[in-house]
C-alpha cells in the first residue's frame, strides 16, 4: 500500500459538505468570491481557480451562460471569454514566471469535460521539470501551494485589471 501524507486536506474532510445540487460553475456564480475562489467577474464570463488542479495556478474561464458548446456563444461572451484568456496568460507570467502553458476545451465527456455541460476554458502554467517521479512513477500529481495561498497570489492581480 503506498501513502501520501497530506494533512492540508484534513480541513475538507472536516468540512460541513453541502449534497452537490446542479452545475458547480452555475453555484459559482452565485457564491461568495473567496469560498468559491472566483478571481474575477466580468459581465459575460468569470475566472475561478480549478478545485482539482493540474498544476499551481491552473485557472479557468467560464462563462455565466451555461451551454455545452462554444459554439453556442454570443460574439460578446466569446470576446470576452478570449480576452480574459490572454489577460489570464498575462497575470499568470507575472505572478508564477511559467515556462509554457497548457491551454484548453474538452467539449463533451468523450473530451475528456469533467462537466460536459458547462463549456469553459482550462490554462495550466507548466514548467521545465514539472513532471517528475511522482507522476510518472507513482502515478501522483504534486501541488506544492495550497489553494487558498494561489487564489491569495493572484487575487490582487484580477483586482488591479479595468473592467471590460
Amino acid at each position: 500500500m503506498r501513502q501520501l501524507w497530506t494533512p492540508w486536506r484534513l480541513a475538507y474532510i472536516l468540512k460541513d459538505k453541502k449534497p452537490a445540487q446542479g452545475c458547480v460553475f452555475c453555484t459559482k456564480i452565485a457564491a461568495e468570491d473567496a469560498e468559491e475562489h472566483v478571481l474575477y467577474r466580468g459581465d459575460h464570463c468569470f475566472i475561478t481557480l480549478n478545485r482539482y488542479p493540474y498544476n499551481n495556478g491552473h485557472v479557468m474561464v467560464v462563462p455565466y451562460l451555461h451551454t455545452p458548446s462554444l459554439e453556442s456563444l454570443d460574439d460578446e461572451t466569446s470576446l470576452e471569454l478570449m480576452t480574459l484568456v490572454r489577460r489570464t496568460l498575462h497575470i499568470l507570467r507575472d505572478s508564477y514566471h511559467p515556462d509554457g502553458f497548457n491551454l484548453g476545451v474538452n467539449e463533451g465527456s468523450i473530451a475528456g469535460a469533467g462537466i460536459a455541460g458547462h463549456v469553459h476554458f482550462h490554462i495550466v502554467p507548466r514548467w521545465s521539470g514539472d513532471v517528475n517521479y511522482m507522476s510518472a512513477v507513482g502515478e501522483v500529481r504534486v501541488i506544492p501551494e495550497m489553494q487558498d495561498d494561489t487564489y491569495q497570489r493572484l487575487k490582487p492581480y484580477y483586482e488591479a485589471l479595468p473592467h471590460l
